[in-house]
């Protein structure tokens, strides 16, 4: 972890987070990379992401949170196994991918059974969790198919004015995504 506290300030904390609830985008860092950051229950915040990172909704998307429970709830019952292999490993650079609850939503899940999540290790994406309260959707910052971004100035460079707020703050190990792993059963996706 980059230190246990955030090197954001609590300005620019609440004022990510009311970006956020009103269905706006936020770039931020995270453990490898920079992320873009959206309320994961709104579906125009969602759709608004895909369409500036012109990914397939198709794709699924990662949801990060700070606490156990900003994730469980997107988990299905039955999937225990699974969910304490998952939580064992956290908080981590690892994402994991777990048998979704029945009626989260299709623009997170894509195509598939299953939805990605990760509770984060970073300092300040946890702190960007929790001013928001709950989990929030964190895709890497750029274009797909496209290098990651850096820094906060590559973000804006690269994403110009469809992100509505840079929060700031510096990736752990950069350059480096974080691992995605098949909680039932191990696999190593990425």
């Amino acid at each position: 972890m980059s230190g246990s506290h955030t090197r954001l300030s609590p300005h620019r904390l609440r004022a990510a987070a009311r970006i956020l609830t009103a269905g706006g985008l936020v770039a931020h860092a995270t453990e490898g990379v920079w992320g873009l950051a959206c309320d994961p229950l709104n579906p125009r915040a969602v759709l608004r992401l895909l369409a500036l990172k012109r990914r397939d909704v198709k794709r699924g998307l990662i949801l990060i949170g700070a606490e156990i429970q900003h994730l469980d709830l997107f988990v299905a019952s039955g999937a225990d196994d699974a969910w304490a292999r998952a939580v064992e490993s956290w908080p981590a650079p690892i994402t994991w991918l777990l048998p979704a609850a029945s009626g989260t939503p299709w623009w997170l899940t894509g195509e598939h059974d299953s939805i990605a999540l990760r509770q984060t290790a970073h300092a300040d994406s946890a702190a960007l969790c929790r001013a928001f309260g709950s989990a929030l959707v964190s895709t890497s910052a750029n274009r797909s198919g496209r290098p990651p971004v850096r820094n906060a100035w590559q973000a804006r460079a690269r994403l110009g004015h469809g992100v509505d707020f840079i929060a700031g703050g510096v990736p752990d190990a950069p350059g480096r995504p974080s691992t995605i792993r098949d909680a039932r059963d191990g696999r190593t996706l990425r």
